[in-house]
């Protein structure tokens, strides 16, 4: 189903239902089963970035940012694909145990917090572009503004670049909707959903559906980080 003509102005809907792939994407995954030379070498060294996958029986999300409350370290990631979930690993064959399932709000928003448990596991403060990309230093948050620079990791698509397209939208899902989304003129593949958008070392949102795909031409969309920073009383470092 093919959205209308999206609007620019603040909190006008978008009326139509964003491409459902992107959701699919972490969601009824198929998990692969590791075999114990694969289960040994992930528990050998990890560590959790934005841009990583975690994964909880069945689901599989992509971890926007890292954040912390004093001590507390936690994973941000899409609402949506967080329902449902309790335990989180990071590996697929589910031998590495991350966290826990401590905040889902979807609809109306779409962001979940995890908060990690298992000390052994590092949680730096930076994201990863994908493979070969290196990663990035996230220091601070901010709200997005219309013409801005920003650029996307997508765990499909890889670290893509382009401009904030408009702000506060709101996108009919299939589940509901979910008001005060920005667009960007970033391209997405099926997958990317969760993947961290940043303007420099500044976090700015989460991937959170999109329109068209990167052979075609398209634009994505996000929830702010902000706002999600906010509801649970979090920073990222």
């Amino acid at each position: 189903m093919s959205p209308l003509r999206s609007q620019t102005h603040p909190w006008i809907a978008v009326r139509a239902v964003v491409v459902l792939a992107l959701l699919f994407g972490w969601s009824a995954a198929i998990v692969p089963t590791a075999h114990a030379g694969e289960r040994a070498g992930r528990q050998a060294a990890v560590a959790v970035r934005g841009g990583d996958t975690l994964y909880s029986g069945g689901i599989r999300c992509t971890v926007g940012f890292n954040a912390r409350s004093g001590s507390v370290l936690y994973a941000l990631l899409p609402g949506r694909c967080a329902q449902g979930a309790h335990t989180w690993y990071a590996d697929a064959a589910l031998t590495v145990p991350v966290g826990v399932t401590a905040g889902v709000s979807f609809p109306g928003n779409d962001y979940a917090s995890i908060r990690y448990t298992n000390t052994t596991v590092a949680h730096p403060g930076e994201v990863s572009l994908g493979p070969g990309a290196g990663v990035r230093d996230i220091t601070g948050a901010a709200n997005p503004v219309v013409g801005q620079s920003v650029c996307h990791a997508g765990r499909t698509s890889g670290h893509r670049c382009g401009t904030v397209q408009a702000v506060n939208l709101t996108v009919n899902y299939g589940g509901g909707a979910v008001y005060g989304l920005f667009r960007s003129t970033i391209c997405s593949e099926p997958g990317d959903a969760g993947g961290p958008a940043f303007a420099g070392s500044t976090a700015l949102g989460i991937i959170v559906g999109s329109v068209g795909n990167c052979g075609a031409g398209g634009h994505t969309y996000y929830q702010p980080v902000t706002k999600w920073l906010a509801a649970y009383g979090l920073s990222v470092y």
